[in-house]
């Protein structure tokens, strides 16, 4: 049995801005979230990123460019979101969304340290060719 959304998850407005690297979420009261693309692509609902069980999550790293090239609705209860490094198997759900948003800070800082301790990092891998 599905229980009924929380009125306050369901968002009043979506905007994905110009350089199509920020969504901004509103909801009533005055409500806004400001989620960046590399935070959304890092912390997708996939299984490619999250596993199938506790323990299998597939840390992303290289994210700093990504941007996000669609976004489509996924009945009414979520929306799906296209970047432009392929991703695009991950169903954000309203609910999932809003905690996006309330909980930036704190995910964002737990991620940079997940990411360091791996010895990873935010920006994509390069390739430095010499010529001779």
């Amino acid at each position: 049995m599905n229980k009924p959304l929380d009125a306050k998850l369901l968002p009043s407005r979506i905007v994905l801005n110009p350089s199509k690297d920020v969504l901004t979420i509103e909801y009533a009261g005055d409500v806004r979230h400001t989620l960046p693309a590399e935070y959304l692509r890092v912390h997708s609902p996939s299984a490619e990123v999250r596993g199938h069980g506790r323990g299998q999550e597939v840390l992303q790293f290289g994210k700093r460019l990504v941007t996000i090239t669609s976004i489509s609705k996924s009945g009414n209860y979520a929306i799906q979101i296209s970047f432009s490094d392929g991703h695009d198997s991950g169903i954000y759900s309203w609910d999932y969304l809003y905690d996006l948003g309330n909980n930036h800070e704190a995910r964002w800082a737990s991620y940079l340290q997940t990411l360091q301790q791996a010895g990873q990092s935010r920006d994509p891998d390069t390739q430095i060719v010499k010529l001779v």
